[in-house]
This record gives C-alpha cells, sequence and structure tokens, in this order.
C-alpha cells in the first residue's frame, strides 16, 4: 500500500457519554486507507463502524490517537482546516437529506457552493451531468416528494459526487436502493477509484456488494476484528 495513503488511523480511541455513563466505543484502531480503494466497513450494530467513518470525515472531534487525512493531522485541528478538508470530501448517508423545496438538479447543485464557481452555468451541467449518470436525466426538475426513495438516495448520491471529492464516505448508501441500483451506484465509486483516483470509505450490512470492494474491514466492540483484501492490487 502507498505510502501517500490519503487516510492513516493511528491508535484511535473514542468515548461517548460523561461520568460513570461513560463507555468506550473504539479501541486502538489502526487504518491506512489506499488512495482509489473501496474499502468497506462492516459489524453489527453498534460496533463502532459509524464513528470510525465520522471521525475520518471531520465530523467528530478526535478525543485520542491520530488520523491523518490528505496530509493534515486531525487531532487538534481548528474549524478553519476541518471545513477546508470537508470541501474536499463527499457524504452520502442512509437518509438522502434532500431539500423538500428543491428540484433533483438544484439539490445536486448544493454539493458545488463549498467549492464558489460562481458559474450558475457550469454548475447546472455538472449536476445534470452527475444526475444523467445515475439515470435520472429524465427528473431533473423534479421535486424530492415526486421520486421514489430509491431515486431521493440518486440524487443525494449525485450531490455527493458533483464536486469531484478527494474522498467518498458512504454511510449505508444502499440500503433504500434495489439490488440493480445498489451495485450501480457501488460499481460507479470503484470507477472513479481506478479513474480519477477517488478514495471511498464505505460502512454497510449490505453483503449484495461486497464482491466489488477492494478491502473488507470488519470490527466488532469497537475494535478491528479482520482486515482482508479482496482485490490485491489495490
Amino acid at each position: 500500500m502507498s505510502d501517500d495513503a490519503p487516510i492513516n488511523v493511528v491508535g484511535l480511541n473514542h468515548w461517548f457519554g460523561a461520568g460513570e455513563a461513560r463507555k468506550q466505543a473504539l479501541f486502538d484502531i489502526d487504518l491506512k486507507v489506499a488512495r482509489g480503494s473501496l474499502t468497506v466497513l462492516m459489524g453489527p450494530s453498534g460496533s463502532g463502524k459509524t464513528t470510525v467513518l465520522t471521525l475520518m470525515g471531520c465530523l467528530r472531534d478526535l478525543q485520542d490517537g491520530s488520523i491523518n487525512l490528505l496530509g493534515h493531522e486531525l487531532m487538534g485541528a481548528g474549524t478553519a482546516l476541518n471545513e477546508a478538508l470537508r470541501r474536499r470530501l463527499g457524504f452520502i448517508f442512509q437518509a438522502h437529506n434532500l431539500h423538500g423545496s428543491l428540484t433533483a438538479m438544484q439539490n445536486v447543485q448544493m454539493g458545488l457552493q463549498v467549492h464558489r464557481l460562481d458559474d450558475p452555468k457550469a454548475e447546472q451541467e455538472a449536476a445534470r451531468h452527475a444526475l444523467s449518470l445515475l439515470g435520472l436525466s429524465d427528473r431533473l426538475d423534479y421535486l424530492p416528494a415526486n421520486l421514489s426513495g430509491g431515486q431521493k438516495q440518486r440524487v443525494a448520491v449525485a450531490r455527493a459526487l458533483v464536486g469531484n471529492p478527494d474522498i467518498v464516505f458512504a454511510d449505508e448508501p444502499t440500503a433504500a436502493l434495489d439490488k440493480e441500483s445498489g451495485l450501480n451506484v457501488v460499481a460507479m465509486l470503484r470507477k472513479l477509484g481506478q479513474k480519477r483516483g477517488t478514495t471511498t470509505v464505505m460502512v454497510t450490512h449490505d453483503n449484495r456488494i461486497l464482491e466489488l470492494a477492494d478491502r473488507i474491514v470488519t470490527l466488532e466492540d469497537g475494535r478491528i476484528v479482520s482486515d482482508r483484501m479482496v482485490n490485491p492490487s489495490v
């Protein structure tokens, strides 16, 4: 694995709660993720996989250990650095979190706001292209209320990818999708890794998409219990 890994986690520990209710959620997590790879985090509910994902994605503050993200240490990172790094990330969550008053294309364009393109025509073209890649070219002007659950999730995926992020963090991105749509989304993420070097870290319970992963990391009770390469060439 290359030394220029975009994500390098060392000795990561994390706790929730305070006082007597304080409980350790992560124990000494070490994880280096290769550029352009598709890494899947698996494990039962409460195993810590989403906590790892949110810490790597600058969505929680580190308490103990180190995460080097795109060449920057997150321990002690200030608001300005976290915000700058988040502009280079794409997020896909199980809940699509679309704005109900905006069309599919307008929702996707919101994914470009952090890039401050100040070019409405370029933003529209980028949003249109992202939606067409996900089979939604005939739904550009639809409001979320007029889209199916799977279509809403594909809009959310387009919003995450439209800014060409360096890293995509995905939490159960295929949960609302049928098998074919789910495989298509994951195949697209894999293709982005191969073509652009986009790195994807995905939390999932979806066994249908495991064959597309480069690496599968399994957590139990806040610890990594298995780490295997599916594609040894990565």
